[in-house]
């Protein structure tokens, strides 16, 4: 028996209504016809205008994104790394005018050679000295201009005492759009500098610099074409590219005078040194050829293909050099 027996203060019939969710929200299905609410129209793949305004801000400022990181990535590789500390920027250009077209079997893929594109340009740098034009390099160079949109930039490093005003434009003039990076596929930077051996790099982080005029023009010639499948014919092309740099350039007279007779024998069964098609052989012996004397003292047949490379029109670039 309970010991204080309290009245009751409400009645037995009252009901209390207890919520079953947290939020109440209208039942988008059971609207019909042409009474559809906004948010119904939301639920049908129409978007509200501003959203749609909002969109196109976020892909401007994405878009403004990409080409600044365009541009760091790019400038990262001349400017933050011990071996392209610049001074001076001389010049840009693209080069879209161009001689004489050479067609080169295969199909190069850039992703392979140089890593994926992630949205920088894939720039190619070189340290040369003044004192040693790269001549071979200046005729790939406008080769890869027939294949390629390349932003080309001369720049000028602290350690080069005097530089000719010819090699400040060896790549041609600068260029309008030479700040919007990403219409290009390809930076070429050509830095002058004191170096013992021509120096290349294209990846910072990665890769440590190819030394030697021959082995940076086999990577630039790679650009263009692949190598010869057939191992014979690669082999031939690097002896020739050997011989060249090595014998021509370097070498003795009697070392020079060996290299031009085995080139007349070879041009007086081929038109070219390694075969029916131009190669990197070509450009490698012309350039080293003119370096070691003039055109008029090599044999007959040598005469005869020096003509036949100067009628491609690659070799403009260099020939301003040897006069």
């Amino acid at each position: 028996m309970p010991m204080y027996q309290v009245k009751p203060v409400c009645g037995s019939h009252m009901e209390t209504e207890l919520p079953t969710c947290m939020y109440r929200l209208p039942n988008v299905h059971a609207q019909q016809g042409g009474s559809s609410t906004s948010e119904h129209a939301l639920q049908n793949g129409e978007v509200d205008p501003a959203v749609k305004a909002l969109e196109a801000r976020q892909d401007e400022i994405m878009r403004k994104l990409y080409e600044l990181k365009a541009a760091v990535e790019g400038l990262a590789k001349t400017v933050t790394t011990p071996d392209a500390d610049l001074d001076l920027t001389v010049s840009s250009s693209l080069s879209s005018q161009s001689p004489t077209s050479t067609t080169f079997k295969g199909v190069t893929d850039l992703d392979t050679l140089m890593g994926k594109d992630l949205g920088a340009l894939r720039d190619i740098v070189i340290n040369a000295n003044p004192a040693h034009p790269p001549l071979t390099l200046l005729v790939l160079h406008s080769v890869l201009c027939q294949r390629y949109r390349v932003l080309s930039t001369v720049h000028v490093h602290s350690s080069a005492a005097s530089v000719p005003p010819q090699l400040l434009s060896c790549l041609g003039p600068r260029h309008a759009d030479s700040y919007a990076r990403q219409m290009f596929q390809l930076g070429f930077t050509l830095i002058w500098k004191d170096v013992p051996k021509l120096q290349m790099k294209f990846s910072v982080q990665n890769m440590c610099p190819v030394e030697g005029e021959a082995n940076v023009a086999r990577f630039l010639f790679k650009l263009l074409s692949p190598y010869p499948s057939d191992p014979a014919v690669a082999t031939l092309v690097d002896s020739w590219v050997d011989m060249a740099f090595f014998q021509l350039a370097e070498g003795s007279a009697k070392e020079r005078a060996a290299v031009l007779r085995a080139l007349n024998s070879a041009l007086g069964r081929s038109p070219w040194l390694a075969g029916p098609e131009f190669s990197l052989a070509d450009i490698a012996c012309y350039c080293c050829v003119l370096q070691s004397g003039p055109a008029s003292s090599t044999p007959t047949n040598v005469q005869r293909w020096i003509k036949s490379c100067e009628n491609l029109g690659h070799f403009s670039p260099a020939k301003l050099f040897l006069k």
